[in-house]
């Protein structure tokens, strides 16, 4: 008797993003009629790579500057021991698809070093390795990707020994004729409405992912018979507690900008006086943040089931589940509120993804909008999804509004919706200078409206911490310190420090200033190495954060050389721009300084702010410096960069 053939599919994911895709992958393996095994990297318990056989499918992304996410640590603490020989996994076949974004420096950069690593240790590919990035969609790599990853699966069990009878794994993703009666163009393409040819073509739409929950509703006919705390906490807007976070009280927040400012922000500081917390100048908090109560609102309308908010959830797998490992989403507390899931729980305004929009095709009744869900998670409308799904970053209740006869149940959106995250922010003091306090600051991100979502709306915790932070109240929130061990100080005093941060960036080097400025105090006999700061914004009488704290510094002798530009303002005494108008333009302007600085006197260079411009344009920057100051060829210069990052004296703290 032939035993059917079985693959084994490994995840690490930060946010949930790899785990989806490897669940995906296990999935469509069961209906290929395969045996697929799925694990996170961090179950070792489940899983045996010194002793595995079969093809094995590795799906991770990367976080932070260059690292693993969270439960892949140990995985790749693990493999990266010394002690392993180099035929170590000889016997491992496998390929794996890495998820990075080409906006942070270090893309791709856990796929990559689990890759090479297995290599080293004599693991052989049996397909190649991608690399699916999220700063131009993920899409463009992974649909290709995992379109012909069968067919390299089924040439892997093919070779086997075992006498497996391979099924075929060719695709079978649905392929839908051309509708009937398509009308004539007399408007412009957008989120509902296609023209030819992607109206007439015949399309390729993915898989519908199993569902596997099934969800029930109980009254709660008084609080102690369901013993349901999330009614309490769903009333009062509170949290449930969760691990590792502490609340704790707003004492003050003060706004840095002027009125007329292209951009609001806000200084919070907290009172951790009765929550001590360690933390150090470079490290951040995650604050945790609700979805806003008017959107929870219209959700529930949406769903039927503004009556039933109050209800508990009960959930549970269906027993018949097609789908592999399935489970109970386990940042769901038991007997929540359905009010309290929407609030806190769901993030109700993540981008939706194809998997998602496929499943609401088989809750959608009007023709004309099944088609159009149809093209827009199918193969052919790839360009379509990019332009008016991802690209507006368009959530589950944009899509309801465009399509009216769509009715998913509220097991699809507990399905497919990820967990709501806490929003990380850079601390902005030092222990040293306010002892039981931590400040942080912030701009009110604000979203235009567009075509997809006729009205604007503010940044999901930005808009709820301006609102929350009124002076007349007290407010508390919800914080977890994020230790950034590296995003730190040097532990030699007389090294120099260059700090890059314009607008909000600098928020960490206030920290560093007030550090070093108590150290100053502390140790007058000591000779402290230059300090140099970076800062940009738009107009001098504006946005210049921090303006005279930053001077302070520079009187008292802290900070050597204050170096800040304005985007929007002629230099003073001119009618016209003719002076650095970013911080990359003022970097290049004092190469020869900084070069010395960082490559004879061994100094530290930090980045904090934004990826997609400013970072890249500032490592450009470096890169230019260096290759001018020391007459090397652009290849030379970036591997000098490359030193300093190894060498942990360029280091970053950078979002999107």
């Amino acid at each position: 008797m032939r035993d059917t053939p079985r693959i084994l599919v490994l995840y690490g994911s930060q946010k949930g993003q790899a785990q989806s895709i490897a669940e995906g992958i296990a999935d469509e393996a069961e209906e290929k009629g395969l045996i697929a095994e799925i694990c996170c990297v961090s179950e070792g318990d489940k899983f045996n790579l010194e002793k595995e056989r079969a093809p094995v499918v590795i799906v991770v992304s990367t976080t932070g500057d260059g690292d693993p996410p969270d439960n892949a640590l140990k995985f790749v603490k693990r493999i990266k021991k010394k002690t392993l020989s180099s035929d170590h996994y000889a016997h491992l076949c496998y390929a794996l698809l890495a998820l990075g974004d080409t906006n942070y420096a270090n893309f791709c950069n856990c796929g990559k070093t689990i890759d090479g690593r297995l290599q080293e240790l004599g693991a052989k590919h049996f397909y190649a390795t991608g690399y699916a990035d999220d700063g131009v969609g993920l899409e463009l790599v992974l649909d290709p990707w995992l379109e012909g990853l069968w067919e390299a699966i089924r040439r892997a069990l093919s070779k086997m020994s075992a006498p497996h009878t391979v099924p075929d794994l060719r695709p079978v993703s649905s392929v839908l004729g051309t509708p009937s009666g398509v009308p004539a163009a007399v408007a412009e393409a957008s989120l509902t409405l296609s023209f030819p040819p992607l109206s007439e073509s015949a399309l390729n739409v993915p898989n519908l992912p199993p569902p596997y929950l099934d969800v029930v509703l109980q009254e709660a006919t008084t609080r102690e018979e369901v013993g349901c705390v999330a009614v309490i906490q769903a009333s009062t807007g509170v949290p449930v507690m969760k691990e590792g976070f502490q609340e704790v009280p707003v004492s003050r927040s003060a706004k840095l900008t002027s009125d007329d400012s292209v951009k609001t922000a806000l200084l919070v500081e907290l009172d951790i006086s009765a929550h001590p917390m360690d933390y150090q100048p470079g490290d951040s908090l995650d604050v945790l943040c609700p979805n806003r109560v008017s959107e929870v609102g219209e959700l529930l309308l949406r769903l039927g089931l503004m009556d039933r908010k109050s209800h508990c959830i009960q959930l549970s797998l269906q027993k018949d589940t097609k789908k592999k490992a399935a489970q109970i989403p386990s940042y769901i507390p038991e007997n929540s509120t359905l009010q309290y899931l929407l609030t806190w729980c769901l993030e109700i305004r993540s981008v939706l993804k194809k998997a998602f929009i496929r499943s609401l095709v088989e809750c959608t009744e009007e023709s004309g909008e099944k088609r159009r869900l149809q093209e827009l998670c199918s193969k052919q409308g790839s360009a379509d999804y990019n332009l008016y799904v991802r690209d507006p970053r368009l959530g589950i209740l944009d899509l309801l509004r465009a399509f009216p006869s769509c009715q998913p149940p509220l097991s699809l959106l507990i399905e497919h919706l990820p967990k709501l995250q806490p929003r990380p922010y850079s601390a902005a003091s030092s222990r040293m200078r306010h002892p039981g306090q931590l400040h942080f600051v912030f701009n009110i991100i604000e979203f235009p409206a567009c075509i997809e979502r006729p009205g604007g709306r503010r940044g999901l915790c930005t808009g709820w911490l301006s609102d929350l932070v009124d002076p007349i109240l007290v407010p508390k929130v919800h914080v977890s310190l994020r230790q950034n061990c590296s995003f730190r100080l040097p532990s030699d005093l007389s090294k120099p420090l260059i700090m890059i941060g314009p607008g909000t960036g600098v928020a960490p080097f206030i920290g560093f200033l007030q550090q070093r400025e108590k150290e100053r105090e502390d140790n007058p006999e000591v000779v402290f190495g230059e300090t140099w700061l970076f800062f940009g914004c738009r107009h001098r009488d504006r946005d210049f954060l921090f303006r005279e704290e930053l001077q302070g510094f520079v009187g008292n002798g802290t900070l050597t050389h204050l170096k800040v530009c304005f985007s929007r303002d002629p230099p003073e005494g001119t009618e016209t721009r003719t002076g650095p108008r970013y911080v990359q333009h003022d970097l290049l302007l004092h190469a020869k300084d900084i070069t010395n600085l960082l490559l004879r006197e061994n100094g530290y260079l930090y980045v904090c702010g934004d990826a997609k411009n400013m970072a890249k344009d500032v490592n450009d920057a470096l890169m230019e410096m260096i290759a001018a100051e020391l007459q090397l060829d652009k290849l030379e210069a970036m591997k000098a960069l490359a030193r300093l990052r190894e060498e942990k004296r360029y280091l970053q703290d950078i979002w999107n």
